[in-house]
């Protein structure tokens, strides 16, 4: 019989489908998130071919003591910023979700560990949004002459299982996700359904076949992944590239991970010949630091168990309206004004009638409270026009009455900064009372209890 067409709508966010438009979502409450959708419904019996192959039998129930956990593979990508994200390497049998803005260089991190893995691997690499052509264009330019590399320019997701069933490739790589399409889905490609569905595809033919599988996802004008919030739980880890295409630097985030820790960030410089590791991130933000220049403090934040230092700049002069203006770049705008409150009630810096700018150098973002005293530092810097000496750190949280909190891992912090030359450390007083027996640096540590002591310290 012929089919029928039916009109849904399905929200963007959570994927749930109603048969009539809603402002805002049932289940998520997100707003202005429904999509109209054509779907076919089949009034007679229809058989849906199978793309993944069956297995032999039915799963089996079994005891958690019975399984073995030593048997885990992971691939070394040749890029030790890129292992550091993922937990270790690529695990067998992972499907992971590569995201970031146009350009950022996601095809580019691909096909560079396309030549370190193409060694002793066979790589699959399918491409929906560019030709074979271009893509030899590419590896070109980047030095990617590996043998083991197979090219598949196609976008429909059923013949791309087909093949890879056929190939059995040790890895494979989606380019892009919002290409793929089903053609038994009447949708375009990169709607809701068609994302979900292929993304669906895609991960039973990993975890039948035990083959890892990258797919690249694109961002909306928002920032978030393309497609329902269902895709990134389908997948076993998120990645995020972040970064400006006007600056070099890349930062690489892994937002879940089922394998290994969401905290640790990978550092990339975009060159001509590609992306270069940045091994030293502390050495780059840092560089080019202006001297003698008031409103200029030093920090460090911890990125899972990596302390790397970034340079904190304020800048405070008088408004001329009146209303001040404050704007925070890397740093929470509420933080920043609760600082700022602080600074005035707990300190007696009158801000009321100043501008006040705070930016952390490199396009790096914090957000974590240990940056709060070198925010503080700075804004107060810049009000006395007084410079704080380049060879000085301070980290640690500030609370609603001006007393400096303890954070985690300050021996590692104050190691790091060691390494770069500085000499002088203002930490917290209880951090301080922790590790002063087993604290073993060639600098000083000093530890202050509110931000009165450490502006007397320093300013």
């Amino acid at each position: 019989m012929a089919a029928k067409s039916k009109s849904v709508y399905v929200c963007s966010s959570c994927g749930h489908e109603t048969s009539k438009w809603f402002g805002q979502c049932p289940s998520c409450q997100e707003w202005n998130t429904m999509e109209e959708e054509m779907r076919v419904v089949e009034t007679g019996k229809s058989k849906r071919a199978s793309y993944v192959p069956s297995r032999d039998g039915r799963a089996a129930v079994q005891n958690l003591h019975e399984i073995s956990a030593t048997d885990e593979h992971r691939f070394n990508t040749g890029l030790k910023e890129l292992n550091r994200v993922l937990g270790g390497g690529v695990v067998k049998g992972s499907l992971i979700l590569l995201s970031g803005d146009p350009g950022i260089g996601k095809s580019t991190l691909l096909l560079q560990i396309c030549e370190h893995l193409g060694k002793n691997m066979k790589i699959l690499y399918v491409s929906g949004e560019e030709s074979a052509h271009q893509l030899k264009l590419r590896a070109a330019r980047l030095g990617v002459s590996t043998e083991n590399l197979f090219l598949l320019c196609e976008t429909d997701a059923q013949y791309i299982c087909e093949v890879i069933a056929a190939e059995k490739p040790d890895l494979v790589m989606i380019d892009s996700i919002q290409t793929m399409n089903i053609q038994e889905l009447s949708s375009s490609s990169g709607s809701i359904t068609q994302v979900r569905e292929t993304t669906n595809l895609f991960m039973r033919t990993a975890k039948s076949l035990n083959i890892p599988t990258i797919i690249v996802g694109h961002v909306n004008k928002d920032g978030n992944i393309a497609g329902p919030k269902v895709l990134e739980h389908i997948v076993d880890a998120v990645l995020y590239f972040e970064g400006d295409r006007n600056l070099s630097y890349r930062i690489l985030r892994a937002v879940k991970n089922r394998y290994g820790s969401t905290n640790e960030i990978g550092v990339f410089e975009m060159l001509d010949d590609g992306l270069h590791e940045v091994e030293n991130p502390s050495m780059m933000l840092l560089s080019g630091r202006p001297q003698n220049v008031s409103g200029i403090c030093t920090a460090c934040i911890m990125e899972g168990s990596r302390p790397i230092l970034a340079e904190v700049q304020s800048l405070v002069t008088p408004t001329g309206f009146g209303t001040p203006r404050r704007m925070a770049t890397g740093v929470d705008y509420g933080r920043m004004s609760m600082l700022l409150a602080v600074l005035e009630k707990r300190a007696g810096y009158f801000l009321g009638n100043m501008d006040c700018y705070v930016n952390i150098i490199g396009g790096l973002k914090i957000d974590e409270p240990a940056c709060d005293l070198s925010v503080a530092l700075a804004v107060a810097s810049c009000f006395k026009d007084k410079p704080i000496p380049e060879d000085v750190l301070a980290f640690g949280e500030i609370g609603l009455g001006g007393e400096i909190r303890a954070v985690s891992a300050c021996e590692q912090r104050i190691k790091e900064a060691e390494k770069l030359g500085f000499k002088k450390c203002i930490i917290p007083k209880y951090n301080l009372m922790k590790i002063r027996s087993k604290l073993n640096v060639n600098m000083e540590v000093l530890g202050v209890s509110n931000i009165r002591q450490a502006f007397e310290a320093i300013l």
